[in-house]
């Protein structure tokens, strides 16, 4: 049975009247990339702040490695790496000078996880060089090594893209995927932005305004991402209209106007065009495509973009 190293049962966090966290109910396994997907504001990092002992919970409860965390199992915690918010960094020192530092402060005895946990993120070349002269990849990467120096078992990383150009973002993203295929760590990682949660995760969880509304592996999202011809056309009303009456089709959807996804019939793509151009309705483009976790997540939330 493969190993539960994080669980949350119904956590809850409350500020006043308004509740942020709505018991919230889920769980990470070893070797595991949990995508943590929801707008800004949608409770994410609230929750992973409770899981690190930021904050406390209303209510709820939070196990990790299988141990209830209370006041008097503080010690869990450092089986875990972090990076909860933009990491920062003294800039007119090395980046092994600023790990140094770190496990000094973390009362780590051991000086030879500075260079592996460099080497782990690809910066060993570049251990003596100075933060400031550094992409925000390399900053990240920086971050996600200092999250490293304790060799976690789980591994916590809140917007870990957030601000990267595209090479930062495929170098992290790489990262992430390789510490949980090949090194057999936990990975819960929140973001906003959905592509990137689809291209790492193992397994997406979707909250929205505090509740936890699904949870989907990759293999069960390809079945719900059903192929479809996508239609762009002039008169979308007019057109779902025609193919409804004219050709039975009633398995479409509009996601915005004049685009028609039609998910059935799909070899009569070239019968759907000829009758919709003799009804002079103008057919702009016909492309064959699978539906994304966007179109998901906006059938879950609702069509709220903000995500």
């Amino acid at each position: 049975m493969v190993e539960e190293v994080l669980k949350t049962t119904s956590l809850t966090k409350q500020y006043k009247k308004r509740t942020v966290v709505d018991h919230v109910s889920f769980s990470v396994k070893r070797g595991e990339i949990y995508g943590f997907l929801g707008q800004n504001g949608s409770g994410k990092t609230t929750s992973l702040r409770m899981i690190m002992g930021l904050i406390r919970p209303t209510s709820g409860q939070i196990e990790l490695f299988g141990q209830e965390i209370t006041e008097g199992k503080r010690a869990v915690f450092e089986r875990i790496g972090s990076i909860i918010e933009m990491p920062g960094f003294y800039p007119n020192l090395t980046a092994v000078e600023n790990l140094e530092i770190h496990r000094r402060m973390m009362g780590m005895g051991n000086k030879e996880c500075l260079e592996e946990s460099l080497d782990r993120v690809r910066l060993l070349g570049a251990r003596n060089e100075k933060v400031k002269n550094f992409s925000l990849g390399m900053k990240q990467r920086l971050g996600i090594a200092r999250a490293l120096l304790p060799r976690p078992e789980l591994l916590i990383l809140d917007e870990p893209t957030n601000a990267l150009d595209p090479i930062g973002i495929k170098e992290v993203r790489h990262l992430i995927t390789e510490l949980a295929l090949y090194q057999g760590i936990a990975v819960l990682v929140s973001s906003h932005i959905l592509s990137e949660i689809q291209q790492i995760s193992t397994k997406i969880g979707i909250i929205h305004k505090g509740k936890l509304i699904e949870e989907i592996d990759q293999e069960a999202l390809q079945l719900k991402n059903k192929q479809c011809i996508e239609f762009k056309v002039s008169d979308d009303r007019k057109a779902v209209m025609l193919l409804e009456q004219k050709l039975g089709i009633h398995d479409y959807a509009v996601p915005e106007p004049g685009v028609i996804r039609v998910f059935e019939q799909l070899t009569k793509s070239a019968l759907m065009n000829r009758l919709l151009v003799q009804q002079d309705i103008d057919v702009l483009e016909i492309t064959m495509q699978r539906e994304t976790l966007e179109d998901y997540f906006l059938s879950m939330t609702g069509g709220d973009r903000d995500a």
